[in-house]
């Protein structure tokens, strides 16, 4: 093995003991992890430095991820998540199990817009559970779906982890970022096919019955008080009709020979969560400080949420390319190719390693430790690239639900008021192997996925 793939080693096992044994924040141990990284470069190591940085600095989606997090905060604060469950109980609580169908769409819900498998799992947790419980949904099940279904923070699009892989000196160049991004969207959706379809295993397993009538709000009156929550979604709808399909074939007509080149020049990834932002701001505005002493009370209550996901992502971008100045991407194509293992195989081995991975540590810093190599090797096994983020993406979205060490594991169970350790076989065998399976199948597009 040569070196890059050496310092890869050590750069992971690095930032593992420094986040797990030494208990220090994942955004240290990024950073102890780079400079760990520059060693490997000998008397270049201020080169390497000043590389890795400057790559970093110039990356556009670390804005994005930036403001998905305070999105996030907005969101939960003013109320508009809330609002949206009630919709989904009006119309879905009178089925039986009603209240499982609910907690998984509106993960998915939440999960498009804020993109955090925690705060999935804390707030679609603390509405949900408790209405599942009333209908007799045992505890540790209840439990094991919210933390399973927090995967959709992760999965759906653009989450923090995917704004990191996309942006990686090895992913960036090598895709198309709008159709990647139209390509994760339909994964995702899969995804949240396979959550609903494990929700009517548990129904008639478990025989849960509907929740009383009386506890449901009318639809008509969930509309009326919340209808305007469901509005932030254009945010995420405007900008791909825009630029993906008729939407982007009409605008390009509309503007003559300089059609293509502006609706290439909209950058997907700017602009919704600009348009999010926007339309939250707005909607929740009755929700929001008025005085400028409580905004800065309100912003600086935010403050802890951007101290780990800012250092993770200037420091993941800049360990990424100083592992592409050592060579990473070439000698990881040469070890795939000394191995003479059918692509299969190959996906399989990454796809485990990624979950492995990715239990201790968080998704956004799996996808930053792993995910340029794991794309590398993919690509050169023979999968699409567009394919292949999304391969990695489904596999680091179990990271909420890999025991023993998935946070969602233990704020759901904290809600739940049940032993963490009972959800363990659940959640492995409804929401870990089947996302390593997922993966396969996406990568060797035997599921309609446009790409």
């Amino acid at each position: 093995m040569g070196i890059a793939v050496w310092a890869l080693i050590v750069y992971l096992i690095t930032i593992l003991v420094w986040a797990t044994v030494v208990k220090r924040g994942i955004g240290e141990a990024m950073i102890v992890g780079f400079l760990v990284l520059c060693l490997f470069g000998g008397a270049d190591f201020f080169a390497l430095l000043g590389t890795g940085l400057g790559e970093a600095f110039k990356q556009p989606v670390v804005f994005a991820a930036m403001s998905f997090t305070f999105i996030g905060f907005v969101l939960t604060q003013t109320g508009i998540i809330h609002h949206q469950v009630h919709i989904l109980n009006s119309m879905l609580g009178r089925l039986r199990g009603g209240a499982g169908y609910v907690s998984t769409l509106a993960s998915a819900g939440f999960g498009a817009l804020t993109h955090s498998a925690s705060a999935n799992a804390a707030t679609i947790g603390s509405v949900t559970i408790p209405w599942m419980e009333r209908s007799n949904w045992p505890k540790h099940i209840a439990s094991s779906v919210v933390a399973g279904n927090s995967g959709n923070g992760t999965v759906i699009p653009p989450s923090a982890s995917y704004l990191i892989l996309v942006g990686l000196a090895t992913v960036g160049p090598n895709i198309d970022k709008n159709a990647t991004l139209v390509a994760m969207f339909v994964v995702a959706g899969y995804c949240v096919l396979w959550r609903l379809l494990c929700i009517f295993y548990f129904v008639r397993r478990y025989k849960i019955a509907k929740v009383s009538g009386e506890e449901l709000m009318p639809l008509r009156r969930s509309l009326k008080q919340g209808w305007r929550s469901l509005i932030v979604y254009l945010g995420i709808a405007v900008p791909i009709l825009l630029t993906v399909g008729v939407g982007a074939e009409l605008i390009a007509r509309l503007l003559g020979d300089k059609g293509p080149d502006a609706v290439k020049a909209i950058d997907i990834l700017l602009w919704i969560p600009v348009l999010l932002g926007i339309l939250s701001l707005i909607i929740g505005r009755k929700q929001l400080p008025s005085t400028p002493r409580a905004w800065y009370t309100f912003i600086a209550s935010t403050a802890p949420r951007f101290k780990d996901i800012g250092a993770t992502l200037v420091f993941s971008f800049a360990g990424s390319a100083v592992l592409l100045a050592l060579g990473l991407d070439k000698q990881l194509r040469d070890a795939l190719t000394g191995l003479n293992a059918p692509a299969i195989v190959t996906v399989l081995i990454i796809v485990v390693i990624i979950a492995l991975v990715g239990g201790p540590l968080s998704a956004t810093a799996t996808a930053a430790t792993l995910g340029g190599g794991a794309f590398a090797v993919l690509v050169a096994a023979g999968v699409h690239p567009a394919l292949a983020v999304c391969a990695i993406m489904v596999a680091i979205s179990t990271e909420g639900a890999s025991p023993p060490g998935g946070p969602s594991i233990f704020i759901s169970a904290s809600i739940a008021e049940v032993n963490p350790a009972k959800t363990f076989v659940p959640l492995v065998v409804f929401y870990v192997v089947p996302f390593l399976i997922i993966p396969v199948v996406v990568a060797f597009n035997l599921l309609p996925i446009p790409h």
